[in-house]
């Protein structure tokens, strides 16, 4: 049995560790004639990668992808493609004092119990280094939706640290690649930054919400009960680590509504169905509608702090820890092209799946 795979037609495999000699993805079902070469996946990973503000973990690694396998004369052959990606900063002794105890809020003590094993050096499996590899695999995802729907963009973005949310009137795309926070609203930004270094000075850490929008998914991608669009997005966003919470749409928010404010209603439009809401957030019925796709999640603060904590050792003895190493203050600000990735892969997905099932055959309106 493997654990280690997601997705059905479109279906990628990570492997390696934090502090192995390499991590990577192979990538399957992928269709033959794509365009792709390492200049593509190359920009997705430098959104993610480490050290590029005091905000996040100053562990310095370039990310540089290599294509082992799949692609030929600078086209995808049908067959798998294997992506990888070098470990060269690893410190392995800053984890030395954590070999027989468990960190509180992380996979240790639930490897253990579970495989009665574990990688104690960054928490091997567990880290959030392997994110680098979805993000690779996400790369290649991009490649199949820009060949076979090229209008379908997608976004993340943050719209919440700690108890700080964006202001929504204040919401400007533009500003999203201007501040370390992928946030939309230049004002938040700034009081995100305050509080951050705060934070991080005095050996905390927060929280983070992070939202992803697919904008021009075409209509009917998904199947009802269990072949939802959103049940495989919530599924995708649910297994980046340090996730604790998906919504798609209004969410949680929807049970605070009644079904006169809930209902996204419908009028004809010279090109179609035009929807004058979007509470759904793109899906119906577990279907894509042809409205923006919307996904948000829930990141908890980063574990790995120099504040000391109570736990246990592998013995049994009650000890107090500290954490020591590289790690990201708001897990959130990282997390965020990994959100990216996991919606271009499971978009990829049923697209194919779609094309497989009704050969993109569609009911008639108007």
């Amino acid at each position: 049995m493997s654990l280690n795979s997601f997705g059905h037609v479109f279906r990628f495999t990570t492997w390696g560790e934090s502090h192995g000699p390499a991590i990577g993805a192979v990538v399957d079902g992928c269709p033959p004639g794509i365009a792709l070469s390492e200049a593509d996946i190359q920009p997705w990973l430098d959104r993610r990668k480490p050290g590029q503000s005091k905000f996040t973990t100053q562990r310095k690694e370039a990310d540089e992808v290599r294509i082992l396998s799949g692609v030929f004369q600078g086209v995808t052959t049908g067959t798998p493609i294997s992506l990888m990606i070098e470990n060269t900063d690893q410190r392995s002794k800053d984890y030395g004092d954590i070999a027989q105890a468990f960190r509180p809020g992380h996979a240790d003590i639930t490897y253990h119990q579970k495989y009665g094993v574990r990688d104690y050096r960054g928490g091997g499996r567990s880290s959030a280094r392997e994110t680098a590899s979805r993000v690779a695999a996400g790369g290649v995802a991009r490649a199949v939706l820009k060949a076979l729907a090229p209008g379908l963009t997608i976004t993340g973005y943050m719209v919440q640290m700690g108890e700080m949310g964006i202001e929504r009137s204040r919401f400007d795309w533009g500003a999203i690649g201007d501040n370390p926070f992928w946030c939309p609203d230049p004002v938040a930004a700034g009081q995100w930054a305050a509080y951050l270094d705060e934070l991080r000075l005095n050996h905390n850490s927060v929280g983070a919400v992070v939202e992803i929008v697919a904008t021009g998914v075409p209509a009917g991608l998904g199947a009802p009960l269990y072949g939802k669009l959103d049940s495989d997005l919530a599924s995708a966003m649910m297994s980046i680590n340090a996730v604790k919470g998906v919504e798609i749409g209004d969410g949680m928010a929807a049970a605070r509504l009644t079904g006169v404010q809930n209902a996204d209603e419908i009028r004809m439009g010279t090109n179609g169905p035009e929807f004058l809401s979007n509470h759904a957030g793109g899906i119906l019925g577990g279907i894509s509608s042809g409205q923006p796709v919307v996904c948000r999640f829930a990141v908890k603060p980063t574990s790995s702090i120099l504040t000391p904590r109570r736990t246990i050792t592998q013995s049994g003895a009650e000890i107090d820890l500290v954490t020591k190493g590289r790690h990201d203050p708001c897990v959130g600000i990282r997390a965020v092209p990994v959100g990216e990735a996991m919606m271009a892969l499971v978009l990829a997905d049923h697209l194919l799946l779609d094309r497989a099932q009704t050969a993109g055959l569609r009911g008639r309106i108007g």
